[in-house]
């Protein structure tokens, strides 16, 4: 998470052809010219077909919640190509007061998905976006947003490791699972709470920051035992659910408070590994960063490589409507788009590529990149019905 143009008229013949162009290898699929490129991504494509495993799997729409609004739009959900929906919701927005949680949007949400056939993921940012009361007797820092919505805003961010400000949290955790647990639709989680802006596992990490971390006493021990605490809270409240973590990386801190290069590098894998032991087939990795532009995170062949061992995703880091230079074809979204899903379906070195991709409303709703999203569906629908 890092936040019209119309279809030129397609020839027949080049619509006959891509009948049979879905059964091909994403890589195979990669043209050899930009001019060649430019005329796959307006293709038609395939029939759309959702997948409905069991796992989280297929093409997701991420919605973010818009506070001012009485209720979600949630128009996308009737888009065939899409099998899942992550919502993104602050926490101090369904628990504006303690104890009197406000269920009217995740209720329209699940009766909206269940209609639809499609999955759920809930994407519920704490940190940040802790409700005041949760932040009393918290120690905590001012930080800017370090990037989305509201970037370089100064706000209240509560150590991570912080038992008062945690205990909230994982008392909190336990209503959406008592409410919504045993519905079938719900059937992931994105694990927070050690976390700051999203759901991703990142810090503010600028050198003015990490002076202020050192003065806070930040550790790899304490960010590692707050994500453990946290993982088993997700384990014990969602048993029916996959938990995901969605990239970063700890603080280059070591645990003397001295900055040391790799130490965050370190400090995830170790997250990783404990998640994976306890949760086992339940553990999902994620990187929301998925760009097929210049600027790309390595983190998402990191993810990729992980594909085939344990359920992997990616998410666009922007809209390709709205951002397509930034996500690999600039003036071009349905190629910027085709592109994100060619570099997302990737294999790894067995052969195996992730199991979902996260794709922002925006583009889920755009005439323009139908064909492309029926193309992405395809490339799902392929590995359910070979």
């Amino acid at each position: 998470m890092r936040n019209s143009q119309l279809w030129s008229p397609t020839p027949v013949l080049v619509s006959m052809f891509l009948l049979s162009w879905p059964f091909l290898s994403a890589h195979a699929q990669r043209s050899k010219s930009s001019e060649s490129q430019d005329s796959q991504a307006n293709r038609a494509g395939p029939p759309c077909v959702a997948v409905d495993p069991s796992e989280p799997r297929g093409l997701v729409v991420v919605i973010e919640n818009r506070p001012q609004a009485r209720s979600l739009d949630l128009g996308a959900l009737n888009n065939p190509c899409i099998s899942g929906v992550a919502l993104q919701i602050h926490w101090s927005d369904i628990e504006p007061v303690q104890g009197k949680p406000d269920w009217s949007k995740l209720d329209e949400l699940f009766a909206a998905a269940e209609s639809s056939k499609k999955w759920v993921e809930f994407l519920i940012f704490p940190g940040f976006f802790a409700p005041a009361w949760a932040l009393e007797g918290v120690k905590t820092e001012q930080f800017a947003i370090q990037y989305g919505p509201g970037k370089g805003t100064l706000l209240s961010l509560p150590m991570p490791w912080d038992r008062v400000y945690l205990n909230r949290w994982i008392a909190f955790l336990k209503l959406p699972g008592d409410r919504y647990g045993k519905l079938p639709a719900f059937r992931m989680i994105g694990a927070v709470g050690p976390t700051s802006v999203s759901a991703e596992m990142s810090l503010p990490e600028l050198p003015k920051n990490l002076k202020t971390w050192q003065d806070d006493s930040y550790t790899p021990a304490k960010y590692i035992e707050a994500y453990q605490k946290v993982f088993q809270a997700y384990a014990a409240d969602f048993p029916n659910q996959s938990i995901s973590l969605s990239l970063g990386i700890g603080l280059n801190i070591d645990d003397q408070g001295r900055r040391a290069p790799g130490e965050g590098m370190r400090t995830r894998q170790t997250i990783i590994d404990q998640a994976m032991r306890l949760l086992g087939r339940r553990f999902v990795l994620q990187n929301s960063d998925l760009s097929a532009g210049p600027v790309q995170h390595p983190a998402t062949t990191f993810v990729i490589n992980y594909s085939g061992r344990i359920i992997t995703g990616l998410q666009l880091r922007t809209s390709c409507e709205r951002n397509s230079g930034d996500m690999g074809a600039a003036g071009d979204p349905p190629l910027a788009l085709r592109r994100s899903i060619d570099k997302a379906m990737e294999p790894n070195n067995s052969g195996q590529h992730i199991d979902y991709l996260e794709i922002y409303e925006p583009d889920v709703l755009a005439d323009d990149l139908q064909p492309v999203l029926r193309y992405g569906a395809s490339l799902f629908a392929r590995d359910q019905n070979p």
